[in-house]
């Protein structure tokens, strides 16, 4: 009958180099240190403490710009606001300035029969009420006669020559312009000197 080997049921020891045994099974693997490296790369990438900083990045940048654009809306409505405001009455004002251009037709009628009328006096008395009113609510008149010839204040209706006024200035005021505070709610109507007469200029005068 034979006996049992003596290496059955023995795990066999491996030594290392420096003497100590090493107990590792002979069936278990060395471990990959290039698979370690590439899952903890990995499992950075897949940190969603990242994400969650970039989307935070991205919604405060979201936030700025919203304040500023409602910052700069707040701005345009108080502005638009008191514009409204100022200008509020420019329409009334407008049309009683074709009731004073009216007053000062009938004025100028009664001055030329007398001025010691009645009539001229209560007109008068009524149109400088009237003016006081429009001044008090930012209407400035606008006086062109002997002024330079301004296309932004003026409206020239027709040009003559005029030895005595230089070419380029208004001769006559037709109708009075008007400004609204720094608006201008109408020009003048005016005539615009064109200078010497054709004659004299062709004659050396």
């Amino acid at each position: 009958m034979k006996k049992p080997s003596s290496h059955t049921g023995r795990r066999k020891i491996e030594v290392t180099d420096d003497g100590s045994p090493n107990e590792r099974s002979p069936n278990e693997s060395l471990p990959n240190d290039g698979a370690t490296v590439a899952e903890a790369e990995t499992e950075q990438s897949d940190d969603p403490t990242a994400g969650l900083q970039a989307d935070l990045d991205r919604f405060r940048d979201l936030a700025l710009r919203s304040q500023a654009d409602f910052d700069n809306y707040k701005k345009r409505a108080a502005r638009e606001k008191e514009e409204a405001i100022k200008y509020a009455n420019s329409s009334l004002l407008e049309r009683l300035i074709a009731i004073v251009d009216n007053f000062e037709l009938g004025l100028a009628a009664a001055k030329s029969e007398s001025e010691q009328s009645p009539i001229y006096a209560g007109m008068s008395m009524v149109l400088k009420q009237l003016t006081d009113f429009l001044a008090e609510n930012g209407l400035q008149p606008i006086d062109a006669e002997g002024q330079k010839f301004d296309p932004n204040l003026h409206e020239a209706i027709g040009h003559e020559p005029n030895d005595q006024v230089p070419e380029g200035t208004v001769i006559r005021q037709i109708r009075r312009g008007y400004r609204l505070k720094d608006r201008l709610l109408r020009p003048s109507s005016v005539v615009v000197s064109s200078g010497m007469g054709q004659q004299k200029v062709n004659s050396g005068w």
